[in-house]
């Protein structure tokens, strides 16, 4: 395989995509019904520039976490991203390593749940994919690079979030994840992203690694969450993790009781949020 038959590909990909399908705005003119390069880069989390490059057959070699991220956002079949994959020189990864793989039928589910915050991450509670009511919610997340986007990572090294807990909502919350992680770092032994992940994680935070030598095993459960949002100011919100455990997908869904206070906010927001987004692009 050659870097331009990986480039052709990728444009033949990026011209079926409709954007309004992949959750941006479809105004302006367009010389294809597809997604612009911009568009893309943005939602596979890399440069414009990057994308160009390897369009053009000018990049080679891209890491396994970019074609990962470039099969999500050009919403590829199975078959169709096991074939980037070999364009790019690279094998899938296997049963032993963290699947990353959003489904057609998750990416539906996530498109049709449009007006309800949705987030889609892998076992290690890495963020794969967004809504844009998410990203309206909880604050745009597509600058986030690396380990940044594990949600592990931004909670234990106290990154900016818009969720406020008490105490020992706090404490609760913090076992839950790290109870989570283990068990998915025991199913997935090989990885090495997320073997490396956990030892800084150990390094740099002394509360988790007082909880990861305690041995805690489990799962994270669904809980209420109160968000301070900028905006439409406090909401306090079922949060439910939805699992898919054919691919090992996490779905983290925010919801309102019908009527609720709460409710009207992320009415609300469903504008507010998502115009000023949309604006970005």
């Amino acid at each position: 395989m050659t870097a331009t038959e990986l480039g052709q590909a990728l444009r033949r990909w990026r011209d079926r995509v409709a954007p309004d399908a992949a959750g941006l705005p479809a105004g302006g003119h367009r010389r294809a019904a597809g997604l612009r390069r911009e568009e893309l880069a943005l939602l596979a989390g890399i440069s414009v520039d990057y994308v160009t490059r390897l369009e053009q057959g000018r990049a080679v070699n891209p890491s396994g976490q970019v074609v990962e991220a470039l099969a999500r956002a050009l919403r590829l079949s199975a078959d169709e991203r096991t074939y980037l994959f070999g364009l790019a020189g690279l094998v899938p990864p296997g049963p032993d390593m963290l699947p990353g793989y959003i489904t057609p039928s998750v990416q539906r589910l996530l498109d049709r749940l449009a007006g309800t915050p949705v987030a889609v991450s892998d076992a290690a509670m890495t963020l794969l994919v967004t809504n844009p009511m998410y990203a309206a919610l909880m604050g745009d997340q597509s600058g986030l690079r690396g380990f940044e986007r594990n949600g592990v990572w931004r909670n234990f090294l106290s990154r900016p979030t818009r969720v406020r807990h008490t105490p020992e909502e706090r404490r609760a919350f913090e076992a839950g994840m790290v109870a989570e992680l283990r068990s998915t770092a025991a199913r997935y032994p090989a990885d090495r992203q997320l073997r490396r992940m956990i030892a800084e994680l150990r390094a740099q935070s002394g509360r988790f690694a007082e909880l990861w030598d305690a041995g805690v095993v489990g799962r994270l459960e669904s809980s209420r969450k109160t968000v301070e949002h900028p905006q439409v100011g406090t909401l306090t919100l079922d949060c439910d993790h939805l699992r898919v455990e054919e691919h090992d997908l996490r779905i983290l869904v925010y919801s309102a009781e019908p009527g609720s206070e709460a409710a009207e906010k992320l009415a609300l927001l469903s504008v507010l949020g998502t115009q000023s987004l949309t604006g970005k692009h």
